[in-house]
């Protein structure tokens, strides 16, 4: 493997040069990340010194430095460096291979990618949709945890009625695909995954068939919506990485989904300097709105959501709200208490199988409940970026 190797000065020149004659790689350059205990100045390693990854070719990193010139945060952020430039990053006792994404050229694309779950990624990838979708033949491709088999395509927004009997046959109906397709009115194509690495890699997924899916459908543009931390392993023409409340973008490789990433969301703000130090990028700061997607004044509602999320705005006599649609246990028993004309959920985790059906029981409406992305006060206009980003990933003839 041609290599570049970091080196330090904590480390004497003969101790570096002696491994680098040792380690079974075809060193090509070398980058002295910092250290200066054993330098005298002068010293020779018999390789190029560089000052970037990106300045000869090679095929991966060999970190031969250690504590306390690059830490871990250090290591993460150099290893986010090597696998955004598709280099493996090899240590001793570790290595990272980059993210395997299958071409998917035939179809101008974006990625909607998160730091993690419950954070407001399927949230954007539903405004993206609606938004694009205005001047754009779209189509969304959703993958999961709870996803088909095979992939699935929904042309027609799901009902409270058609979600309970996708639940009644005992799959998830609460899936990301059935969300979009329900609140983003654009044809969505469910899918499934398996497994989330570091930097997003998923051990297995049916993306590729559904991204089959989308090339005989012949969209203008496709959509493809990330799971949690894990990232669609396609390649696509821009990138769209939201940041959840209180999370690192740059700590980890979450550095590596900056690289990759055209756009950052920073979900209920924070500081963007980092990461604009990290990567020439636009940084947006945003939040979320919960709202109704029908008319609910005057009624009395109960609000179900996954987590977090003001409710005062809302334009209803609201008598319960419960955070805790993951937590079928609790919920169940919260749901025993609740006397509510209304109740108004997001479509996720145990919205259907548990609400809807207590609804059911109780003579309750079901209301959907999405969350509006907007930017926060002083801050760019979300929508000029993302149509400025739509706009470049259908002009752009390659993806990556």
């Amino acid at each position: 493997m041609k290599a570049i190797a970091l080196i330090d000065g904590e480390h004497h020149v003969d101790v570096v040069c002696d491994a680098l004659a040792e380690l079974p790689f075809d060193f090509v350059g070398a980058i002295l990340v910092g250290g200066a205990e054993k330098l005298r100045g002068g010293e020779e390693y018999g390789l190029t010194m560089l000052e970037s990854l990106d300045e000869v070719a090679a095929e991966g990193v060999v970190d031969l430095s250690d504590e306390p010139v690059l830490g871990p945060r250090e290591r993460m952020l150099w290893a986010s460096r090597a696998l955004a430039l598709g280099l493996r990053y090899v240590g001793p006792d570790f290595s990272f291979d980059p993210p395997a994404y299958e071409t998917f050229g035939k179809v101008p694309s974006l990625a909607v990618i998160g730091t993690g779950k419950r954070i407001g990624k399927t949230a954007v990838t539903g405004h993206v949709a609606r938004l694009l979708s205005e001047r754009l033949d779209v189509i969304v491709v959703s993958m999961g945890r709870g996803g088909p088999a095979e992939p699935e395509i929904v042309e027609v927004a799901p009902t409270v009625e058609s979600l309970l009997e996708i639940s009644r046959a005992g799959r998830h109906a609460a899936s990301d695909y059935l969300e979009t397709a329900a609140l983003a009115g654009v044809p969505t194509i469910g899918c499934r995954r398996a497994g989330g690495g570091l930097a997003g890699q998923v051990f297995t997924s049916n993306v590729h068939r559904g991204a089959e899916l989308v090339e005989e459908r012949g969209p203008e543009l496709a959509i493809f919506d990330g799971s949690g931390a894990a990232i669609p392993p396609v390649t696509v023409n821009g990138r769209i990485l939201v940041v959840g409340p209180g999370q690192d973008a740059t700590a980890y490789l979450n550095a590596y989904r900056v690289l990759v990433s055209d756009l950052v969301l920073l979900v209920g703000g924070g500081d963007p300097t980092p990461i604009r130090e990290l990567k020439d990028v636009p940084v947006l700061r945003v939040e979320l709105r919960l709202s109704s997607v029908e008319p609910i004044s005057g009624r009395r509602v109960a609000v179900f959501t996954t987590g977090p999320a003001p409710v005062d705005h809302l334009d209803a006599d609201v008598v319960h709200v419960s955070r805790n649609l993951a937590n079928r246990a609790a919920l169940r028993e919260e749901l025993q208490q609740i006397d509510a004309e209304v109740y108004l959920t997001e479509i996720k985790a145990a919205a259907i199988d548990v609400v809807a059906e207590a609804a059911a029981e109780q003579g309750a409406k079901v209301v959907f409940a999405e969350n509006q992305v907007v930017s926060l006060p002083g801050e760019p206009d979300l929508d000029e970026q993302l149509l400025a980003l739509g706009e470049a990933a259908v002009a752009q003839p390659v993806a990556r």
